[in-house]
């Protein structure tokens, strides 16, 4: 057709020369033979192993052929993929680890290809987050602070492959404790000799980083150390360790430094920013545990003083004037026999009577603060059998009567909220025997409604409500405690005609759905 005109087609782009492009790929690629060696690799596979190609070929491959790759179980650092992951180690250097998937060739059923990339400071990224993690679990477990430290070291020295480690605290004279180590023999005098090497000039790194509060990095430590006459008392003690680099970061709690985290690192480990937020992170979970065991050792020493506050008040108000009554009874019995007249047979005896009275009273009393000090323990027999045997203990010192009743529910209170309920019972039965004179206790115990109830009810003198001051003496202030701290209530009333009152409710947790 006239007038038309016509267009050249551009030709396409030329076909991509895929073998130039295996030998540039930006990953590594790599033929193995049927024996597990390298045949051939391109450049990046090359440079990953950080050697010649020519150096690698015929050398044993660190891939496993694919008929022999078995999908285990997938693993915390895992990601569900069908990749694999392998170790190398070249002389003098850390090891490094590839994640590589591996196929037959076609038609060539004698070579396999593999094609691999490092995924070595991926995989140590995981591994420490996995160990802050497992580390935070123990640090929630029950155990002793030395325990504690002791695995969190271990857990450090396997996460980053350090030769070793120690977590020194400082205690209340203001010394060094090893509190936790991994890698290290036990030394007795360990601080003796280095307390000699710092009198000798040597310099102690982790105590530049406990005063400064800011982490120390010493590179090629070992070395300086290993030929200095100074560190000599500590030679055979550095030299069990395989190490060279050392790192102190100190123990930070509320702005104050607390011991040091000291880290030995292997030979060609390098202290990198990274390396050192791991331990930055470890010694916080390392300070985390260290204020606890503070925290709780001074809860367990203000218990005791008010323990002891309260065994004081008991003595004084109880036994020590008995005691002091019983003295003075024998003094009545020494001016008697020295009057030169005959004494009275009556007045001796009514000063017996009196003095045989007193000490049995002191006998009952030291008795009973025996029994509170160690109860039958509700958790080892049962909330019902813990009350009985306090009934029938008390009973047996004083005389005064038990009615008990124990409702549906009550097998169900166990544990630390058991104990609790005891201790409120036992203070309740207490300040019966002491302050109501009464002759008999009603308890009542019973589970409705997924609430705890019970009740102590004595036919004593009663108590005056209003006068808080004389209530709070009673111990009515641990016994509110206790309840709260399950989300209850506790009051104490008059009873109508006479005597007193006990109650406390106490909800329970609902059971899970199955």
């Amino acid at each position: 057709m006239s007038g038309m005109k016509h267009r050249t087609v551009a030709s396409g782009p030329r076909p991509v020369d895929w073998a130039a492009l295996a030998v540039d790929a930006p990953d590594g690629l790599a033929v193995i033979d049927a024996d597990g060696r390298f045949v051939q690799l391109n450049r990046a596979g090359a440079a990953l192993f950080g050697r010649a190609e020519a150096e690698l070929i015929g050398a044993p491959a660190p891939f496993q052929l694919c008929e022999e790759v078995a999908i285990s179980d997938l693993g915390l650092l895992d990601d569900g993929s069908r990749e694999q992951v392998s170790s190398w180690q070249s002389p003098g250097e850390a090891p490094r680890e590839f994640a590589y998937r591996a196929l037959p060739v076609p038609e060539r059923t004698d070579l396999t290809v593999v094609t691999f990339r490092d995924v070595t400071d991926e995989r140590h990224r995981q591994r420490r987050v996995a160990a802050i993690a497992r580390s935070s679990v123990k640090l929630a477990s029950v155990g002793s602070l030395a325990a504690t430290l002791d695995a969190l070291a271990r857990e450090v020295v396997r996460t980053d492959a350090l030769a070793g480690m120690q977590i020194l605290t400082v205690d209340d004279n203001n010394g060094l404790r090893i509190m936790g180590s991994a890698g290290f023999p036990h030394w007795p005098d360990f601080f003796d000799r280095l307390l000699e090497c710092r009198s000798r000039g040597a310099k102690l790194c982790m105590m530049e980083a406990y005063e400064t509060g800011e982490p120390v990095v010493v590179p090629n430590r070992w070395r300086a150390i290993r030929n200095d006459p100074a560190w000599q008392p500590i030679h055979e003690y550095l030299r069990v360790l395989d190490w060279d680099s050392f790192a102190s970061v100190p123990l930070m709690i509320r702005g104050r430094a607390h011991g040091v985290f000291n880290a030995f690192f292997a030979p060609g480990q390098v202290v990198g920013r990274r390396s050192l937020e791991f331990l930055l992170a470890m010694a916080e979970q390392a300070a985390v545990a260290i204020d606890y065991a503070a925290l709780l050792q001074r809860e367990r020493e203000h218990a005791r003083r008010e323990e002891r506050q309260r065994l004081a008040r008991d003595l004084h108000d109880s036994i020590v004037q008995q005691v002091f009554s019983i003295s003075m009874q024998a003094k009545s019995i020494g001016v008697l026999g020295e009057r030169d007249d005959v004494v009275s047979a009556d007045a001796v005896r009514r000063i017996a009577d009196e003095v045989g009275v007193l000490s049995r009273t002191v006998l009952a009393d030291l008795r009973a603060m025996v029994h509170e000090l160690r109860p039958p323990s509700s958790t080892q027999l049962g909330l019902e059998e813990a009350v009985r045997a306090l009934a029938e203990s008390t009973e047996n010192r004083t005389g005064l009567r038990f009615e008990l009743t124990f409702g549906p529910g009550i097998d169900d209170v166990t544990g630390d909220l058991a104990e609790d309920v005891y201790r409120i019972v036992a203070e309740a039965i207490h300040n019966v025997v002491k302050h109501a004179g009464a002759e008999k206790v009603v308890f009542r115990a019973g589970v409705r409604g997924h609430q705890l109830s019970i009740s102590v009810a004595d036919n004593g003198c009663g108590i005056d409500q209003d006068s808080s001051s004389r209530a709070e003496s009673y111990g009515l202030t641990t016994m509110r405690e206790r309840a709260a701290k399950w989300g209850g209530t506790l009051e104490v009333k008059p009873r109508p005609n006479s005597g007193t009152r006990v109650g406390a409710m106490i909800p329970l947790p609902l059971p899970m759905p199955d």
